[in-house]
């Protein structure tokens, strides 16, 4: 695998922005929790997205929730938030 100099540029912003110079084990965890929240957020707004696709397409709030774990008031919520809807 090989990375071009944006890459580890990229790499080494997004460590700084989370190890704030704090003890090496520190820093280096929190570079971990915050990159691995970054990615949650991507991760629910696509899940969201999809729950919206699936509802527009007929899904039910029932088979929606147990197909996302989620309880029916969150998928009422996120259906409800469709950006999509007039």
């Amino acid at each position: 695998m090989s990375y071009t100099d944006a890459d580890v540029s990229a790499a080494i912003a997004a460590m700084d922005k989370y190890r704030s110079g704090l003890h090496y084990e520190i820093g280096a965890a929190l570079v971990v929790v915050g990159l691995s929240a970054e990615r949650a957020v991507k991760e629910i707004a696509i899940r969201d997205d999809m729950i919206r696709v699936a509802h527009r397409a007929g899904a039910s709030l029932r088979q929606i929730a147990e197909a996302s774990g989620l309880g029916r008031k969150t998928v009422t919520a996120i259906v409800a938030a469709d950006p999509l809807r007039a």
